[in-house]
């Protein structure tokens, strides 16, 4: 049986939207602010964590966003993204063309849980501020990973925002990894008990 694993950028505030600068929310991009150094850690934790994962689960916009960008690209982390089964979670995508991707559609909690029972390792969720909340509200999510940017941002989506799915009980979940990356970021593991 597989597990869902939420990586996701976030500021100190919470946010975790448009980390890029490419959606419009802030002309910010979040890696500028970083040191090269920083900058390099950063991209070795992101690449060491996409060589973990067994399959990625990501909603509609992010599925646009990687398969725009991804498929012309090659080097350790596009090649492991092109690789990967790819479950776009969408009730408007009905043709994907980014290799190896196929779409769950209808009632999405029945079809993620199945999915969780037919993948072997970990099912890792990318940049889906849509999805994630769905997952967390139906407890469908077995760990949570944070890259904490040491800026903030006063207002944007989080993963925790519940507008789109039913309210989150609050759920204790343990802390099983806390580490300083580079000189400036904070890498969080909190997994069910």
């Amino acid at each position: 049986m597989g597990s869902i694993v939420v990586f996701e950028n976030v500021s100190l505030d919470g946010v975790t939207q448009d980390p890029t600068g490419e959606d419009g929310f802030t002309a910010v991009d979040w890696r500028d602010q970083l040191s090269p150094a920083d900058r390099e850690v950063w991209a070795g934790l992101v690449l060491d964590d996409v060589l973990g994962a067994s399959a990625l689960l990501i909603g509609r916009r992010s599925y646009e966003y990687f398969a725009g960008r991804y498929p012309a690209r090659t080097g350790p982390m596009a090649d492991r993204m092109n690789s990967l089964p790819k479950h776009v979670v969408s009730t408007t995508l009905t043709d994907p063309t980014w290799h190896n991707s196929t779409v769950l559609a209808g009632d999405i909690v029945p079809a993620v849980t199945k999915l969780k029972e037919t993948v072997d390792g970990e099912l890792r969720v990318y940049a889906s501020s849509r999805l994630v909340p769905l997952l967390l509200a139906h407890d469908l999510v077995d760990e949570i990973r944070l890259v904490v940017f040491p800026l903030a941002m006063g207002a944007g989506y989080s993963i925790f925002d519940q507008a789109d799915a039913r309210p989150l009980h609050p759920r204790l979940l343990s802390l099983v990894e806390a580490r300083t990356v580079g000189e400036n970021l904070l890498h969080l593991t909190y997994r069910r008990p």
